[in-house]
């Protein structure tokens, strides 16, 4: 993998992959679970968010692999990123279940069992939430590091007058 584009570190240009799209992934599973009639109509585009965010954590954490060879250790930016991936893992899980409970649901009454509506629909839908929360957390920590490890504790706007 490249470690630079026309000359920029390739790690900020891809972990805005993830900042946008865990977050995205996160509502959306939130949206998933406490509308379960959004399930049919935005359950499959959820999942395909969540998947993409997914596969972009190893991109973004190998250029900024290849970041800190050049810069140096960003300290515990990379100790965190390193841990996003086992937050969006069962993101993605929880918006394949949901997805799943939706069509079992649907399915015609002599067909089995129905899932999604009883104990365990709601049970799936409150480990998502706090699945999705976790992401959102996770996901500032990281940026909030990330951003310390760039610019200290000093605003930019302080650093760049001297004051």
């Amino acid at each position: 993998m490249p470690d630079s584009v026309n000359g920029l570190p390739l790690h900020p240009l891809v972990v805005h992959a993830v900042v946008v799209l865990l977050p995205l992934a996160a509502l959306g599973v939130v949206a998933l679970a406490v509308r379960p009639v959004w399930r049919g109509r935005f359950g499959w585009l959820v999942v395909l968010v969540a998947a993409l965010a997914t596969a972009a954590i190893p991109l973004a954490t190998e250029s900024g692999e290849n970041l800190e060879r050049r810069v140096g250790d960003p300290g515990r930016h990379a100790e965190l990123g390193d841990q996003l991936i086992w937050f969006a893992l069962p993101l993605l899980v929880a918006a394949v279940a949901l997805v799943w409970l939706h069509r079992r649901a649907e399915r015609p009454a002599g067909d089995g069992p129905r899932a999604g509506s009883g104990a365990l629909g709601v049970v799936v839908a409150v480990l998502a939430v706090v699945v999705a929360a976790a992401n959102l957390v996770q996901v500032y920590r990281v940026g909030d590091s990330g951003a310390k490890a760039v610019w200290g504790d000093v605003p930019a706007a302080t650093a760049e007058h001297g004051d």
